[in-house]
């Protein structure tokens, strides 16, 4: 049994999917762990890491995939980046199969069963798995740290010999898992703290966490959650009425933070050009869904933009890789909880059991088809359930 750590294409993901950690206990499980070299190195691991842990480090990606068994990797890997690996051989990555039609059915015609970690199910025997879930943490938490970097004062109120300094006022858009870690630690430097969702539940979880709730609690607002516990797309009517209450709280805000995001669409516009002019001048707007369009008006993916009344709109692209050290040893610990359920621990083999919910869930791709039912292309339904 191989397992493959690829070394990320991609310059701007400094993630990596394997920790030394991690390795030790995939050699525990019988596996025979390769590593391409300086896959870790923006993370601070180092090959010589890897190879203490009992790794193989080999030159390159292609190496590492030769006879593999599973490669891992954090983001969806390219079709051709595979070749070499065993015929059904298993990918796991965060997929971002969302639009990506075409690179699905690459990886299909490539003969691996694709996995992906962003569609595990929210229950309670898979959190440990949740990538989501770690990395949003993660991303709440920079964002604040990145808010005050931009930010030309200080967050919390201080009593000095030469006056009192106020307290940074913090509004939080969107209070999942990002949102209420932002809400947390934006506490912490004792700010001044409000948060909005949608979803009804979020209203405990802000105020338990010292925030103030805002938000148009009418029977909409009731009913505005899926079973999973993600967040329903509100009426327009809805979104009116919240626009005019948010517009004109946050003109009062020094800081604001959205973290709004709906699997599988473009990011839901909270913030208007009008609301960002109506903000103090020196006053940050952090967009952490600019890489899905973004819910700011005026936010640019990859950069910050000051505006003409002088409110910096920061859009930094992949925010849980700005902490990659702590992203990818808490991503690395996620993909193997999972493939440890893939492994028969008698056997030290391959055991995949195809009708798990895990599995069922996650798989993407399999024997040369696109198997998943929300990404199967159209009239393949047949095929690829046969498959």
């Amino acid at each position: 049994m191989r397992i493959s750590i690829l070394r990320e294409s991609s310059g701007l993901e400094p993630r990596v999917a394997a920790s030394p950690d991690t390795v030790k206990r995939y050699v525990g499980l019988g596996a025979e762990v390769v590593v391409a070299s300086g896959a870790g190195l923006a993370s601070g691991v180092g090959d010589g890491d890897y190879e203490a842990a009992g790794a193989q480090v080999v030159a390159d990606n292609a190496a590492a995939v030769a006879g593999a068994d599973v490669v891992l990797s954090v983001r969806r890997p390219e079709a051709s980046a595979l070749k070499g690996a065993n015929r059904g051989a298993l990918a796991i990555a965060i997929m971002d199969p969302y639009g990506h039609e075409k690179d699905l059915e690459a990886l299909a015609k490539a003969g691996v069963s694709a996995f992906a970690m962003e569609l595990m199910p929210r229950i309670t025997r898979a959190q440990v798995m949740d990538v989501l879930s770690s990395q949003a943490n993660l991303a709440g938490y920079r964002a604040v740290v990145d808010a005050a970097g931009e930010f030309g004062r200080a967050f919390p109120m201080m009593m000095t010999a030469a006056g009192t300094v106020p307290a940074a006022r913090v509004f939080v858009m969107g209070a999942g898992v990002a949102g209420l870690q932002a809400v947390a630690t934006a506490r912490r430097l004792g700010a001044v703290v409000s948060a909005t969702d949608v979803r009804p539940a979020a209203k405990e979880q802000v105020e338990s966490l010292g925030g103030k709730f805002i938000a148009v609690e009418d029977e909409e607002f009731k009913q505005a959650e899926t079973a999973g516990g993600y967040a329903k797309q509100m009426s327009a009517e809805y979104q009116a009425k919240q626009a005019a209450l948010v517009a004109s709280h946050i003109a009062k805000q020094d800081v604001v933070i959205t973290t709004a995001l709906i699997p599988g669409r473009p990011a839901p516009k909270l913030v208007s050009g009008e609301m960002v002019a109506s903000m103090k001048p020196g006053s940050v707007v952090i967009d952490l869904a600019v890489e899905r369009g973004g819910n700011v008006e005026g936010a640019v993916p990859g950069e910050v933009v000051t505006t003409a009344n002088g409110v910096k709109i920061v859009g930094h692209l992949n925010v849980p890789g700005r902490l990659a050290a702590t992203a990818s040893q808490l991503y690395a610990k996620n993909l193997y909880a999972f493939v440890e359920t893939l492994i028969d621990k008698g056997t030290k083999s391959l055991a995949v059991k195809w009708e798990d919910e895990l599995v069922k869930a996650t798989l993407l791709t399999r024997d040369g088809a696109v198997v998943h039912p929300g990404f199967k292309p159209q009239g393949a339904g047949d095929a690829a359930s046969a498959a």
